[in-house]
């Protein structure tokens, strides 16, 4: 990571005057406050809700805890640790002594050569109120808008000459190959007309401060991206126990990897030349000639002959023959003697 040579004399400087007259931070009130912060995109979704809790020690060590994150500030030994959780691990990162005029005095530092200088900021002085009983002088910081860098320009791909056929003595030219008829061009949609560019909007910080604990009490943020707004209520002012600004036993220390400051150079690649490849020659197909069929002839099924059936003949049945009784034969009794 390369630094600016005046940065390492300046640094190499206030090393010496640290070591000769060592530097300790004026006592400050201890507190302890629980944080709620509320996050509304600048789009209209559903806003976001997260929670924290801020503690300070009467020597200036500060400790921010996160669902899964903490981040201890130590002014004194001039060192950030951060705490993963989830991980079981920290990582200590060397702070630089907090510059006079610093916005929030007692607040930690961000780490040396993490991000380069920022543009000037504005400062106004919003005067003192009260914010839930407590008395608070406010500041505004507004922060320009950054204007991204230009992007690089590519060259410009040149495309060769597309090959051409050799060309024999005294051979006859071939024929041309017939033009086919071009379909009539669909009409183009209407293009979307653009939207008007909004001008970039400056991040703008409003810190409301208390005037007794010198902790912030309300804290918003209005960027591009929306607004968020944090709430601190201070809910003790004892002295914190001094092992919340140690590293918890079991946590493995990794080692702090700084980021470079310099942006890596972007890799131009050459532009692909594009292969030209001849037209195609359209084949033409001869018109297909179309089969005639010949028409079926009709099938005359003949009438069918109707089934004359003979009439049936009558059965003539026999007259029944009379059945003659005779008369009975008339008992003749002889006489009595």
């Amino acid at each position: 990571m390369s630094v600016p040579n005046s940065t390492m004399l300046w640094a190499a400087v206030r090393a010496k005057l640290t070591t000769a007259v060592p530097q300790t931070p004026p006592p400050t009130p201890p507190s302890c406050s629980d944080c709620a912060t509320k996050m509304q995109p600048a789009g209209g979704g559903p806003p976001s809700q997260s929670s924290s809790r801020m503690w300070r020690s009467s020597d200036g060590k500060m400790r921010f805890d996160l669902p899964q994150t903490s981040i201890i500030s130590d002014p004194a030994s001039q060192h950030t640790i951060l705490l993963d959780h989830v991980k079981k691990e920290a990582i200590v990162l060397p702070t630089p002594p907090a510059q006079p005029g610093s916005p929030s005095p007692g607040m930690p530092q961000p780490p040396a050569g993490a991000a380069p200088p920022p543009p000037p900021v504005k400062v106004e002085d919003l005067g003192k109120s009260m914010i839930e009983g407590h008395e608070v002088e406010g500041k505004r910081y507004t922060l320009p808008p950054m204007t991204p860098p230009p992007k690089p320009q590519m060259p410009k791909p040149t495309a060769p000459g597309a090959p051409q056929a050799p060309t024999v003595p005294g051979a006859p030219t071939p024929p041309g190959a017939p033009k086919m008829p071009q379909a009539p061009k669909i009409p183009e949609m209407p293009k979307k007309p653009e939207m008007p560019k909004m001008p970039p909007k400056p991040s703008v910080t409003e810190v409301w401060t208390s005037v007794k604990l010198k902790t912030p009490v309300l804290t918003k943020t209005t960027t591009s991206a929306g607004e968020q707004t944090t709430y601190c209520k201070p809910t003790s002012t004892d002295e914190p126990h001094p092992s919340l600004f140690q590293i918890p036993p079991g946590y493995k220390i990794k080692p702090a990897t700084m980021p470079s400051l310099k942006p890596p150079p972007p890799s131009i690649k050459p532009p692909a030349v594009p292969s030209i490849k001849p037209p195609a020659v359209p084949s033409i197909k001869p018109p297909a000639v179309p089969s005639i069929k010949p028409p079926a002839v009709p099938s005359i099924k003949p009438p069918a002959v109707p089934s004359i059936k003979p009439p049936a003949a009558p059965t003539i049945k026999p007259p029944a023959t009379p059945s003659i009784k005779l008369p009975k034969a008339p008992s003749i009794k002889p006489p009595k003697a």
